[in-house]
């Protein structure tokens, strides 16, 4: 067997969420429900703005949360990634091993620089907008990743949130590559909206000649291939992945087990915050995958986690609320 369930690649970030209401967005001149690059000098101008609104500072990145709730719920994990050597990159690393992750990072070979931020701005409706300065993990490259411990991993799970940057985007295909001749297998989530938009050419890249498997929201699906019905997206997505769930926020989930599409419900609920809800399914998905349970059980899983995330503030679960979701499902 394997030492690990799932291997990850992606950005580490801390976010700072804010509790906002939507014209502060039109004041700030943010785009409502998107992932927006910026530089440190708009970082800066943003949090002097944000200053007489309390934040709450949580460990991030899209693969980190996904890779840290496959590992509350139990999977064997590893996450490669990017940090400083300051006080955000130290909290960052704590925070990865009270998850119980396994990483790449040492305390004492950190580089200088600044830890990525991600500035997410949640207004009334429970829509997410998130502001991110990479920081250091701009730089992240194939020196960040562990090759043996893809080699030694069941899964590998790329984010698509590397794609903009060039040398972030060689990792995420050599990721794929190293797992492809291991015989492991290969998963991509598509992240943003954004990220399709404007890079579409390099997620193509990333995805080579197709995935084992492939996570996007609806918006995502479409503009990737672009459907103007679902049932489109999920030709298109037929072709790039043997695997794929395709959420769909209140409408539930759309998954295909490589023969069968199927339409997994969503609980009713009313969201609070719908930062991090992606991420969460998608790692609980891959706990179910790498542990034994069948498709349609791991988007069950999955869309239990996710519904439990957006009823709360912030991108994660705890440890404990993990646990005792799993053990629903056991």
């Amino acid at each position: 067997m394997p030492q690990f369930h799932v291997y990850g690649v992606g950005n580490a970030l801390v976010d700072l969420e804010y509790e906002i209401p939507e014209t502060l967005l039109t004041e700030l001149n943010i785009d409502k429900g998107l992932m927006t690059l910026i530089e440190e000098e708009r970082h800066h101008e943003l949090l002097q703005k944000l200053s007489h609104i309390d934040s709450r500072p949580c460990g991030g990145g899209s693969a980190a949360n996904t890779i840290t709730a496959a590992a509350q719920l139990g999977s064997k994990a590893f996450y490669s990634c990017k940090v400083a050597n300051d006080s955000t990159g130290d909290y960052y690393l704590k925070d990865l091993a009270a998850s119980g992750v396994q990483t790449n990072l040492s305390s004492g070979a950190l580089d200088e620089g600044h830890t990525g931020k991600c500035i997410v701005l949640v207004t009334p409706d429970a829509e997410r907008s998130m502001n991110t300065f990479l920081g250091i993990t701009r730089q992240i490259s194939v020196a960040e990743l562990d090759e043996a411990a893809i080699k030694d991993s069941q899964y590998v799970y790329i984010e698509g949130y590397l794609v903009p940057e060039v040398n972030a985007r060689a990792a995420a295909i050599k990721a794929r590559e190293v797992a492809q001749a291991a015989g492991v297998k290969t998963s991509l989530t598509l992240s943003d909206a954004n990220m399709v938009n404007f890079f579409k050419d390099g997620l193509l890249e990333i995805v080579g000649d197709g995935l084992d498997m492939v996570f996007s929201n609806e918006e995502e699906a479409r503009l990737m291939f672009g459907a103007d019905s679902i049932e489109d997206a999920v030709t298109g997505m037929k072709g790039i992945a043997g695997q794929f769930a395709i959420t769909r926020g209140a409408e539930g989930a759309l998954v295909f087990d490589g023969k069968e599409l199927h339409e997994v419900p969503a609980a009713k609920v009313t969201p609070l915050d719908s930062n991090g809800a992606g991420d969460i399914y998608a790692g609980a998905f891959m706990h179910g995958l790498t542990n034994g349970m069948s498709f349609t059980q791991c988007a069950e899983l999955a869309g239990a986690a996710a519904t439990k995330l957006v009823q709360q503030m912030g991108a994660r679960l705890t440890n404990e609320q993990m646990q005792t979701l799993g053990k629903q499902f056991s």
